[in-house]
């Protein structure tokens, strides 16, 4: 029964929040802050699943004007836990197929997030250059997930290299954002408490070593694993401070 409660909340929820927005966005098609704006709404489904999403972030002071945003892809509730640290001016990266999907697709375009084609590789890099061009014109930051797919509980994947070559190219720092486990039953929508959910924004990683080797692709490799390595040890640490905190709370 509370699972069909929540999905249909969720149902009437999207497609509201869609609507409204496809038409705010259709008034200021593109502006820098309708992806923020619109996942501070999309954020609010958390508890509704019974999420409580605890999240930090960097002081605002030591946070760049513009960066790669990287973060851990792992289901379909990453929309309601990352979308916290989604700030303003950022856009993501995705899939071109995205735009097909009823409401969502269309909004997605709308707010200014910027589609590539992944299985062409010559368009992909043509991609990059363009990112890299459209945040020489605007103060933009842009939010990627290297992974390239949902890890669906298979933990951190390998990364793909587009994140890196697209910071080196624009000289921008790297910032990590990990979200704590959603999978292996971490989340049942048929269960009423789902626990805690940690999602933090790391200190910004320095790209201009990276800036300064010779081969392109040898720099985008290396920061990428070296990326994967922090990412991948903090996530670790925050599933089992999330696992604490959920044993000290049932005592």
């Amino acid at each position: 029964m509370l699972f069909v409660l929540r999905f249909i909340i969720t149902i009437i929820f999207t497609v509201v929040t869609c609507t409204v927005a496809i038409l705010y966005c259709l008034m200021t098609p593109k502006s820098l802050n309708h992806v923020s704006k619109i996942a501070r709404y999309f954020r609010h489904l958390a508890p509704y699943y019974g999420i409580k999403v605890i999240a930090r972030y960097q002081d605002e002071q030591t946070i760049p004007k513009q960066s790669v945003y990287i973060a851990n892809h792992q289901n379909n509730f990453d929309l309601v836990t990352a979308a916290s640290l989604v700030r303003p001016g950022t856009v993501t990266v995705g899939k071109k197929s995205l735009k097909w999907i009823p409401l969502w697709g269309q909004l997605y375009w709308l707010s200014g997030n910027i589609l590539i084609d992944r299985n062409n590789r010559a368009k992909s890099h043509q991609t990059i250059l363009q990112i890299v061009e459209h945040m020489k014109r605007k103060p933009i930051s842009i939010w990627m997930f290297p992974e390239g797919t949902r890890s669906r509980g298979r933990g951190l994947l390998p990364f793909k290299v587009g994140a890196f070559h697209t910071a080196i190219a624009a000289r921008v720092p790297v910032i990590p954002l990990c979200v704590s486990n959603t999978c292996r039953g971490k989340i049942k929508l048929n269960r009423w408490n789902n626990g805690y959910v940690i999602v933090e924004m790391l200190p910004p990683i320095d790209i201009e070593p990276y800036v300064q080797m010779s081969n392109p692709k040898e720099a985008a490799r290396a920061l990428a694993l070296h990326c994967h390595s922090v990412m991948k040890a903090r996530i670790e640490e925050l599933d089992a401070e999330v696992a604490a905190l959920e044993t000290s709370i049932k005592l």
